[in-house]
């Protein structure tokens, strides 16, 4: 076969370089790319073979099991725990708490702005009369 040209479109060259070809040339090329099927597929099975007995696909399966197991494992765990939490009403008073908080926070939010957005005279007529009362002998 003649080499491809680098051209960036091999798959016109290599078209081309296949009409070039004699019928003998085909013949040859054909058993040359049969010749390497044979090559890889004998490396193939050797592969194979070798990492068979070398036991890696079994340490290899017994590590996936392993993972397999811990992530169930560890499922279960969390459910039960959750559970747990929910039967002994720990959720449920943890959401109602926060609920509280974010009532609770609302109104002293909407306190100081309340307080902010007075005018300085209102404050200040607050704040004498709140003086005054405290002061005031009973």
């Amino acid at each position: 076969m003649s080499s491809t040209k680098a051209t960036g479109n091999n798959n016109s060259t290599a078209t081309n370089n296949i009409k070039e070809m004699t019928p003998e040339q085909t013949a040859e090329a054909i058993k040359n790319i049969a010749k390497r099927i044979r090559e890889e597929s004998a490396k193939m099975r050797e592969t194979v073979k070798v990492i068979r007995q070398s036991g890696a696909i079994e340490d290899l399966t017994d590590a996936v099991r392993e993972a397999a197991m811990a992530a169930r494992d560890s499922a279960r765990e969390i459910n039960d725990v959750a559970s747990d939490l929910k039967q002994r009403g720990v959720i449920k008073e943890t959401l109602s708490a926060a609920e509280e908080t974010s009532v609770v926070a609302r109104e002293a939010a909407q306190t100081m702005k309340d307080t902010v957005g007075r005018k300085p005279s209102m404050a200040a007529k607050t704040e004498e009369t709140t003086t005054a009362t405290t002061t005031t002998p009973a």
